[in-house]
């Protein structure tokens, strides 16, 4: 099978076995019905994979979440959403096309989509630039997501990128800049803003459209301040320790779900999504739906509120506790004990 991943060769093995016992059913050898030999190893293969599937490495959902077959942001646009129509350039500069977004229905639901999207072969991954959004992608996302705020339709943003494009072009446009723009704004938008990471969710070029009322993930996506492979060229200062890394960072669907990171897990078929991407498509529908829902309940000052708490609130910290000042005890210094600064002399 194209593009099989290392983890998956016990499945492969297992695949190829059957597909040479129906070309050649005179090589069966157990003396038993060929129907039967079929379906015992078909057994094998559905028991192979839940084993396999089932006890995932962190780095086997990364590779899981860069499948090349892995169904991409508009490829759901297209089975989860009706009536899709793009928008284009951000009125300042270009049209990013690593960035997609417009109107679109979810059921009975006008929303505005964008999301990120990478291409399938070497033409489109250069047009769509891997992608990895220049600072013009982010502007246009903000273009849209202002429209948006202006109608009243709610937000629907679709995360997949390894992060913000980092070249000598896109900083000299001040990426950071844009970036830092759409999370102020987007903490101030009034309609509902439901994020779902399907993919990649790396670093600043995630959070460009993840500030949301509710930020879903799915099984096998991962969503981090830095790729496991830049971690691992920072702390080990080699780029092939990133499975360490990855496990480090706690970047998988259920670290960040106990770390209270996202708000929900959306369930993948058995294999991954790319195995089964109706299902896929039908289960992330649903739970975006029932989330967008759930949000249209709330009035826009109760949405404001609960979403500005809701960032409030990311991060635990221990502070120790606070001693009275002695001769070798500094003297706190708001929360913590750094040492009181003397006064300048006058």
């Amino acid at each position: 099978m194209k593009h099989q991943l290392d983890f998956e060769k016990p499945i492969l093995e297992l695949q190829r076995k059957l597909e040479e016992l129906r070309k050649h059913p005179e090589n069966n050898s157990m003396g038993i019905q060929l129907e039967e030999e079929v379906a015992m190893i078909q057994k094998k293969i559905e028991e192979t994979k839940r084993q396999i599937f089932a006890n995932l490495s962190p780095w086997n959902r990364v590779q899981l979440a860069r499948h090349p077959k892995r169904p991409f942001a508009l490829d759901y646009v297209s089975s989860i959403f009706t009536d899709f129509s793009e928008l284009h350039g951000d009125r300042l500069f270009a049209d990013d096309h690593a960035m997609i977004g417009g109107f679109a229905k979810l059921e009975d639901h006008k929303v505005m989509v964008i999301g990120t999207q990478k291409g399938r072969d070497t033409k489109e991954n250069i047009r769509r630039n891997f992608g990895n959004a220049h600072p013009e992608g982010y502007r246009k996302a903000l273009r849209l997501m202002r429209l948006a705020d202006k109608f009243g339709l709610p937000i629907i943003s679709l995360i997949d990128t390894s992060g913000a494009f980092p070249g000598i072009a896109s900083e000299e446009r001040h990426v950071a800049e844009a970036i830092a723009v759409n999370l102020r704004e987007m903490m101030l938008f009034e309609p509902p803003i439901v994020a779902a990471v399907i993919g990649e969710g790396g670093s600043g070029g995630a959070l460009g459209i993840g500030v949301a009322d509710r930020l879903l993930i799915l099984e096998n996506a991962y969503y981090s301040v830095i790729t496991p492979e830049g971690c691992a060229a920072i702390l080990w200062k080699d780029r092939s320790a990133a499975p360490k890394a990855a496990e480090a960072l706690k970047i998988t669907a259920k670290d960040l779900r106990e770390l209270g990171l996202v708000d929900e897990i959306v369930p993948e078929p058995l294999g991954g999504a790319h195995n089964q991407m109706q299902e896929m498509a039908q289960t992330l529908k649903t739970a975006l739906v029932k989330n967008l829902e759930d949000l249209k309940k709330h009035s826009a000052g109760d949405r404001l509120k609960m979403r500005y708490q809701k960032y409030r609130a990311y991060g635990q910290f221990l502070e120790k506790k606070e001693q009275a000042p002695g001769p070798e005890t500094p003297e706190p210094v708001g929360n913590g004990t750094v040492p009181a600064v003397p006064p300048l002399p006058a």
